[in-house]
């Protein structure tokens, strides 16, 4: 395989021929469209992560205090604290992105200068809601 994205083939003769590789990540420039459209898969992934850390969290709630104060000391450290953070961002990132293909499900904002706002306007919000939302919550404490 050769570096211009090109792999061996056969024509239906059989004769030996390069045939061009589907275009990839590497092949493409990186815009907004794309970069949103891979953090909206892998918030989804990091939801269901954090649903099954959620489960636990009952789950240790149910069992015993010993159990549950473990738990709640993982989750507790800086770590455990960066998983909830990003948790947090996945969440809010999941719902703004949703809002925006709902609009988009309408018939609107398909305009390339609407569909970059509107991305921006979902990371944007979606960073704003998660500080909010650790702000508050740290202050409750």
């Amino acid at each position: 395989m050769s570096h211009s994205a090109k792999r061996l083939g056969r024509t239906s003769e059989g004769k030996l021929i390069e045939r061009p590789l589907s275009p990839h990540l590497q092949v493409y420039k990186w815009q907004i469209t794309m970069v949103m459209s891979i953090l909206h898969r892998i918030t989804g992934i990091v939801l269901a992560a954090g649903g099954l850390v959620l489960a636990w969290w009952l789950v240790a709630a149910a069992a015993s205090p010993a159990y549950f104060a473990m738990v709640q000391g993982i989750l507790g450290s800086w770590i455990g604290k960066l998983f909830l953070f990003g948790w947090t961002f996945a969440l809010f990132y999941h719902l703004c992105n949703g809002i925006r293909h709902l609009w988009w499900d309408m018939g609107r904002g398909y305009d390339l200068p609407a569909v970059y706002r509107s991305g921006y306007a979902a990371l944007i919000g979606a960073g704003g809601l998660t500080l909010l939302a650790w702000i508050i919550g740290l202050a409750a404490r």
